[in-house]
């Protein structure tokens, strides 16, 4: 007879509180079920990719909050596996789970994502590189926010099993049973025991809002996944919440609750997967070249090479002289002078030609006696000074022999002449 009830894709053996896990005609269990073993699966990978980044991640500041993203995906992996609670039927350990972790689990993904708000606003406004909220401090304020939901789920669960002891459940043919349960009790009091969780994703929402206004882009990039997540799990609750009070009333009854609850669990679920953990995980790979840039956008520093200083010059058209280092010509007047050092291929015309009486000068300074100064200078000719045509300048010149000779620069009307000084 047990077989004649057995749903088509079930086994014989298999316990009517478990239909729902292989029933052909229920098939949004097999869906849910195939979805949230996927989640499992997909949530222990990014959890092993999570702590296998830990010793390749060289900013503390990422480094910190790994633990604490270790604890939301054991969350997330726990909604996952609650699905499956909601897919079989409902018995004394079914019920106290749904009741119970539900708003548990919840729970634990917003305390955690509420202090990487926390942490990311720090981060965020500060005005000097420096680290931000410790790890254990984060964990520790996640933990504390998580216990008070689980106080007011303990509390409210015990008051419900006072209120309704016992009730029959599962009942078959063949058998019946009775059993203290959870689970009789109205919809609406299921909603009101999560309005602490609620209160936890809009104190997200707001958090994450904030972190939009700080002043490194680096760390706003984190805020917006946390944003888009907080943002779409409201709207799931907003969703599963009117079905599950209003709608399902009006539609298919009692019968549509579990379907319900579980879309929603897996929907949420995968959200904190795709919009937070993957690119969080992702973030802890980042290049050094994004810190370097950071610290640059912080103290942005000038280079002290040599071509740096170059450059500088050249931008700013800088031209500075030392004057340390402007020193005098040396007195050329004691060291004999060629009259051909100052040849360069000019014309002939312009280049010093010594006469005869020069070389007879230069003969009668050679004979002088070795402790005479040897300052004779060949003089070149020159230019006078005089500003007017026609003047001259008288310049006296003593000979070895004691006579003084006057010489004169003259000037005519039609141009220089020069006569050599002696």
């Amino acid at each position: 007879m047990a077989a004649n009830f057995t749903p088509r894709g079930c086994g014989p053996n298999l316990d009517s509180l478990y239909y729902n896990l292989c029933d052909l005609k229920a098939v949004w269990g097999i869906v849910l079920e195939a979805i949230a073993a996927a989640g499992i699966v997909f949530s222990i990978v990014l959890f092993l990719s999570l702590l296998a980044s830990v010793p390749f991640t060289k900013d503390k500041n990422r480094r910190s909050s790994v633990a604490l993203n270790a604890l939301f995906l054991v969350c997330t992996a726990g909604l996952f596996c609650l699905t499956f609670a909601f897919i079989v039927g409902k018995d004394f350990s079914t019920c106290a789970s749904r009741r119970f972790l539900f708003g548990v689990l919840f729970g634990g993904c917003f305390s955690c994502l509420l202090m990487q708000s926390v942490r990311l606003n720090v981060l965020a406004r500060q005005d000097v590189v420096g680290g931000g909220p410790r790890a254990w401090a984060l964990v520790l304020g996640a933990l504390g926010l998580w216990l008070v939901e689980v106080v007011i789920n303990t509390e409210w669960l015990i008051i419900t099993i006072v209120r309704h002891p016992t009730g029959p459940l599962n009942a078959t043919a063949g058998s019946s049973r009775a059993t203290a349960t959870p689970c009789n009790i109205a919809n609406e009091d299921f909603v009101m025991a999560l309005i602490y969780v609620m209160t936890l994703i809009l104190a997200v929402l707001v958090a994450s809002l904030a972190v939009m206004g700080g002043k490194h882009s680096q760390w706003k990039k984190e805020g917006a996944f946390i944003l888009v997540t907080s943002f779409l799990s409201v709207c799931i609750w907003v969703a599963w919440i009117v079905m599950y009070v209003f709608g399902n009333v009006r539609t298919g009854g009692p019968t549509w609750d579990d379907p319900t609850l579980a879309i929603a669990l897996v929907a949420n679920a995968w959200a904190f997967l795709l919009l937070y953990t993957i690119p969080h995980i992702c973030s802890l790979h980042a290049d050094d070249d994004s810190q370097q840039s950071y610290a640059e956008e912080l103290y942005p520093s000038r280079g002290v090479g040599y071509e740096t200083i170059l450059k500088e010059q050249s931008s700013q058209n800088m031209f500075m002289e030392n004057k340390a280092f402007s020193m005098d010509e040396p007195n050329q007047a004691s060291k004999p002078v060629s009259p051909y050092s100052g040849y360069t291929g000019q014309v002939r015309g312009s280049v010093y030609q010594p006469t005869e009486l020069a070389l007879i000068s230069k003969a009668a300074a050679g004979n002088q006696p070795p402790d005479t100064p040897y300052d004779i200078v060949i003089p070149r000719a020159s230019a006078g000074s005089a500003a007017d045509s026609g003047s001259s300048t008288a310049s006296m010149h003593t000979e070895p022999g004691g006579a003084a000779h006057t010489q004169t620069h003259g000037y005519g009307g039609n141009g220089l002449n020069r006569t050599s000084q002696w």
